[in-house]
């Protein structure tokens, strides 16, 4: 794919995937790539780029006059690799020859600061959904929830698109840019607690239309599988035997979470949203985003319910559900539990307590449930009542998007403190807050700067339950960076 077609790369994605799936995506082509994290041209590559990491600096170029010759030495191997590797990723043609030529052009300028958009704007895993086939990917680039270095990092990945899934995006559920991976091989920036893989994170000298973002399955399925069989036995709770499932079955968490994903991640541009979509870098109240996630979060837990619920009306008027229906009837049902245990018992307590978004809406959520009587922490442990959950979780979905509704006719300070006044009717804030005790009037007369200054690292502080929680689980959390499946 040439630089000159990405604006009909951009308007028209669902032609070009369903014509490279036709034209390319046959048996033999998907399985070019099986076993290729053992292939000498990978674990050289591999270890040049790791190599590599040791001589670039933050910003990924190689400033020292006496490392450039190791460096220059290690990007011939890296593209000699690269080269090697390519027959076995056809569907990647035009990126992996891009690629080549983004090193030898970095080589070339003297490894200063690294411009890989040529090769990016090639990488186009969006347009080859299918299962089981894999990806080589190389970038200059930062890692999420890993490292803020744009190091060179090397991975090979496999897409998971179970056909029920196909069904769900070519149905009610369309994101043509949501991709589905898993984790096979990769440098020490993927060694890490990151899940995605994202085009922003790429050195390139200019921003282009994105297309694709992507998400290792593997890793967050593999996470919850770890967290909550220990979380349930902390707590005593006693797991119906389908959410029991989860813990024993990698393949069946991964489909799991790729249901998750795919609603959440259609959701953020969803919706009666504020001006401003909230995942656009501004400076707000770290509840603020809070409340965005844990939006897309139960929104892809009120359409589990809705998928389930419908399904099974019909299978007790007496219908036979195709192979894929079931599936999403069974599925859906498994988005709900893994909302709800991954939500309270891994981001609540996971990362430190400096405006900690995801910990405060797992936080919010536990509250929230607890409150309306359907989770109860008695006798020293923990119980469900499982009919009563959904409607409840629902109605805190609601409470949420009304929230959006009416901040489309206010500004968007009032909006914080609409929002505030919500996250404080569930969770006790900080007894220091000074947003609890009300915000000055020089303050509330001022720019939005002197509201976020205001807020506190850590607004709401854990409660009680999840303080004596987070010491019995701190280990386990701990245990979980850099997992894969084959750690599960």
């Amino acid at each position: 794919m040439s630089q000159s077609t990405i604006e009909t790369i951009v308007g028209e994605p669902e032609v070009l995937e369903d014509e490279a799936a036709r034209i390319e995506m046959t048996p033999e082509r998907i399985t070019l790539a099986d076993g290729v994290e053992s292939d000498p041209a990978w674990v050289r590559l591999k270890e040049s780029a790791t190599a590599l990491q040791g001589l670039q600096v933050k910003d990924g170029s190689v400033p020292e006059e006496s490392d450039k010759p190791e460096a220059s030495a290690l990007v011939d191997v890296i593209v000699e690799s690269v080269a090697a590797l390519a027959p076995r990723f056809p569907h990647e043609a035009a990126y992996l020859e891009a690629l080549q030529a983004d090193f030898r052009k970095w080589q070339a300028d003297g490894l200063g600061v690294p411009d890989f958009l040529d090769s990016l704007v090639e990488f186009q895993p969006q347009l080859h959904r299918v299962d089981g086939i894999r990806h080589l990917v190389v970038f200059p680039m930062y890692t999420q929830n890993g490292s803020l270095d744009r190091h060179v990092e090397a991975l090979v990945v496999e897409t998971i698109w179970p056909e029920f899934i196909a069904h769900l995006e070519a149905g009610d559920y369309g994101n043509k840019l949501f991709v589905s991976l898993r984790l096979v091989d990769f440098t020490p920036g993927y060694d890490t607690n990151s899940a995605v893989l994202f085009p922003e994170t790429v050195a390139m000298r200019e921003i282009p239309p994105f297309t694709w973002g992507a998400i290792f399955q593997d890793r967050e399925a593999a996470r919850y599988r770890r967290v909550v069989r220990a979380a349930s036995e902390i707590t005593k709770l006693e797991l119906p035997d389908d959410a029991a499932s989860l813990l024993e079955d990698q393949d069946l968490a991964e489909r799991t979470f790729v249901m998750w994903d795919i609603i959440h991640d259609r959701t953020h541009m969803r919706g009666d949203l504020p001006f401003d979509p909230f995942m656009i870098k501004q400076r707000m109240p770290f509840f603020l985003y809070s409340l965005e996630e844990l939006r897309c979060d139960l929104t892809a837990f009120r359409e589990s319910v809705k998928i389930q619920r419908g399904l099974d009306a019909r299978l007790a008027a007496g219908e036979q559900l195709s192979d894929v229906e079931e599936q999403m009837r069974s599925t859906g049902k498994l988005v709900q539990y893994a909302v709800i245990f991954d939500r309270i018992f891994r981001f609540a307590i996971t990362g430190s307590r400096v405006r900690n978004y995801d910990g405060l809406g797992g936080q919010l959520l536990f509250a929230w449930l607890h409150q309306k009587h359907v989770l109860d922490w008695t006798d020293v442990k923990l119980t469900f009542d499982w009919e009563a959950v959904p409607d409840a979780v629902v109605e805190l979905g609601d409470a949420i998007d009304e929230l959006y509704w009416k901040s489309i006719d206010r500004p968007k300070t009032a909006h914080w403190l609409a929002a505030y006044e919500l996250v404080r009717g569930v969770l006790t804030p900080n007894p220091a807050s000074v947003w609890a005790e009300g915000l000055p009037r020089e303050v509330l007369a001022g720019p939005p700067k002197g509201y976020t200054d205001l807020v506190m690292d850590d607004e709401f502080p854990l409660s009680m339950f999840f303080e004596a929680l987070d010491k019995k689980m701190k280990p386990v959390i701990e245990s979980t960076v850099g997992i894969t499946a084959a750690d599960a």
